[in-house]
């Protein structure tokens, strides 16, 4: 009748639709970041294996496209054990090469960087800025914290992850056996975890799967090549300049390289301080100079034309992600963060319908039995 009163919650006295809506995408949203939550629990208990199996990854990413250049001619095993050893003795070399430049010159690299503290320092005393010695040694505290952050939350990280010796030994086992298996039967593992799914989800977390492999995998091969050009660019720019302890400052700028956007220029950042000491203010802003025009060939030639679109996400997005990666996981979750953020990035594009190379698939009803009519 007309004149009965609206029931059920879609008619709610004095409640706006939109505000229902805004409570179910809320409440929703919730038990997803409780999921998450609760999964990031239960990863952390066991996160010597989930870190030993991610960089298993890492390494099947840039080992497996030699391996599959060797194994036209060769036979697959073979294959595997030449582009291992191929990898790891470029892994030693490059490691080995950065090792020994930082210690052979480590102490006058301190000393130059020393001394050009020393001149900003003293330009903050009688520059236009006319700062006091309390504010100059505020400032420096603060940056000897940072430092001191940093380095002990590399080896923070390091340590919290192995934890002994017994747990070294496991880690190493899991890493080695995850990088075999994956190189010689990755098809066969995805295959038996997607079987896991129902069969209406298969397709999707097939193509998640493996829209995530290819965002991983591309960023960590093509961020060793951008590192390796950075460090190129920058040891050809200070050579030219004539600044002393360019392959150390080329060092630091490789490993800074790795955490993107913002790691290179910090990097690049004590290459001027040694600029200033050492050639004065001009070189200095020189290199400053430099650090802009190897950013910018960074962002806007290198990263593109390597990676492509492994990493397609805005430069505050990946700054954001690093920071959240840093204060979750330490400089571990720093390096991490922004592969892991473009994998996310791709997938959630693809499950939401808004990536046009790959349609999400109808998933059809549940199952059958949920269809059918409930009989007395």
């Amino acid at each position: 009748m007309s004149g009965e009163a609206p029931s059920g919650p879609e008619s709610a006295i004095g409640v706006p639709g939109t505000l229902r809506i805004t409570a179910g995408i809320t409440w929703r949203l919730l038990v997803v970041l409780a999921g998450v939550a609760v999964a990031g629990y239960l990863l952390n208990i066991i996160f010597p294996v989930v870190f030993a199996l991610f960089f298993a990854l890492l390494m099947t990413a840039w080992t497996q496209p030699l391996m599959n250049l060797l194994n036209r001619v060769l036979p697959k095993v073979l294959s595997m054990i030449i582009a291992l050893l191929v990898i790891g003795a470029a892994v030693v070399v490059i490691v080995g090469s950065v090792v020994r430049s930082s210690i052979g010159e480590g102490p006058k690299l301190i000393s130059s960087i020393t001394g050009g503290f020393t001149q900003i320092e003293d330009w903050l005393k009688t520059g236009p800025l006319q700062m006091t010695d309390s504010a100059i040694n505020d400032l420096i505290t603060q940056a000897e914290n940072l430092a001191k952050s940093v380095a002990g939350g590399l080896v923070g990280d390091v340590v919290g992850a192995l934890g002994s010796i017994g747990t070294l030994i496991i880690a190493a086992s899991v890493f080695f056996y995850g990088v075999v298996f994956f190189l010689l039967s990755p098809t066969t593992i995805w295959g038996w975890l997607i079987s896991w799914m129902p069969q209406r989800l298969q397709t999707p977390v097939d193509v998640s799967g493996r829209m995530s492999w290819d965002a991983i995998s591309g960023y960590t091969r093509g961020i060793v090549i951008v590192a390796f050009a950075d460090a190129l660019l920058v040891f050809i720019g200070l050579t030219i300049l004539g600044v002393p302890l360019a392959p150390a400052l080329s060092a630091l700028v490789f490993l800074g390289a790795f955490i993107p956007v913002i790691g290179a220029p910090i990097a690049t950042f004590f290459a001027a301080v040694v600029a200033l000491a050492e050639k004065g203010p001009l070189v200095a802003v020189l290199v400053v100079a430099l650090t802009v025009v190897v950013g910018s060939f960074d962002g806007d030639v290198l990263q593109p034309l390597v990676m492509g679109k492994a990493v397609s996400l805005h430069p505050l997005a990946i700054v954001f992600a690093i920071a959240a990666g840093g204060i979750a996981m330490g400089i571990v979750g720093a390096l991490i963060a922004v592969p892991i953020a473009g994998a996310v990035y791709k997938v959630a594009k693809y499950l939401t319908g808004r990536d046009p190379e790959h349609p999400f698939p109808d998933p059809g009803p549940p199952s059958d039995a949920a269809t059918e009519p409930v009989t007395a």
